[in-house]
């Protein structure tokens, strides 16, 4: 039987090219990354790397290998996932993921409401865009915003219609004016999502509107988009929502039809089993709704600009 550790030394250098850079990617000392090539070395009977001043190149039997070895580190890889799953089952914890900006100020305070009721329910937040698998057990709960959900394994529940429009900094308004609509795009400059969420529909509407000698940058996400948007480098789009938390941000016009999304509380089949989970969702799905309400018609006043009114002012 071989051992695990010993593969896994063996492609770190493979990729890395020295013991050292290997030893630094691993956490190990140089010494223990030679030792552990010569040792498997040994046990497969096979010269793996040739040696010179230069680093460590693989033979021409160690690139066999590499395949062979890629599949065990996949392999460790899904028992380790496997594994983390099955802790959280016993643990109890309810295992939440969403893009970070879902893990706003009103998600928390539902949150500290529902374990104020439910002192013994734990709670893992999984900060990621990835999309996780739910079905896998990879996490139990998502919020996720997207047109429709297409996988009807799902239980699924519908928290809002999520709107997006162009916003500037005070700054950028204060100094250039904001446009009331796209007849008014000319001379203004314009930040842009490259490459763009498939749920942000205003970027693609936005794009068919200017030039590109309009855009003076790009942005990877919603949080980068916000700050350049801050700095006053130019307009872009943000959702509604998410914009409320940023005062200095304010609304160029409402979000144009055809532009929204919905955003959806999804929750795992088996982890649906779970009383827990059904009193979370039950508990969450109304309060998150209502906040969001709420918030839509406190940001109306608060992001218009008092030199501009915009559509519907």
């Amino acid at each position: 039987m071989l051992n695990w550790s010993d593969i896994r030394v063996f492609l770190a250098v493979c990729r890395d090219g020295s013991t050292l850079a290997a030893s630094r990617r691993l956490g190990l000392s140089q010494p223990t990354v030679a030792r552990r090539i010569e040792a498997l070395e040994h046990d497969l009977g096979l010269l793996l790397f040739e040696r010179d001043t230069r680093g460590f190149h693989p033979t021409a039997a160690a690139r066999q290998l590499m395949d062979h070895a890629c599949r065990m580190e996949e392999a460790a890889q899904a028992l380790d996932q496997a594994a983390h799953c099955a802790r959280s089952l016993r643990d109890g914890a309810i295992r939440i993921t969403a893009p970070r900006r879902n893990f706003s100020p009103t998600f928390s305070s539902i949150l500290a409401e529902f374990c104020r009721l439910h002192p013994s329910v734990r709670f893992e937040l999984i900060s990621s865009y990835e999309v996780l698998d739910l079905v896998a057990g990879e996490a139990d709960v998502a919020i996720r915003i997207s047109h429709a959900v297409r996988d009807d394994r799902l239980i699924c529940t519908k928290l809002t219609d999520v709107k997006s429009t162009l916003f500037a900094s005070r700054a950028y308004a204060d100094r250039y004016g904001l446009p009331r609509s796209p007849e008014e795009f000319a001379g203004h400059r314009f930040v842009v999502f490259d490459p763009a969420p498939p749920t942000m529909l205003l970027n693609d509407w936005l794009l068919r509107r200017i030039t590109p000698e309009q855009i003076v940058t790009r942005s990877s996400d919603t949080e980068s988009m916000t700050a350049s948007i801050e700095a006053g480098l130019g307009i872009g789009p943000v959702p509604v929502a998410f914009a409320f938390d940023y005062p200095s941000l304010v609304r160029c016009f409402d979000p144009p039809e055809g532009t929204d999304v919905s955003s959806w509380l999804l929750i795992g089949p088996d982890a649906y089993r779970r009383a827990e989970v059904r009193a979370f969702a039950a508990f969450f799905a109304p309060r998150f709704r209502a906040a969001y309400r709420a918030m839509a018609v406190q940001a109306c006043c608060q992001q218009r600009y008092p030199g501009v009114a915009g559509p519907g002012a």
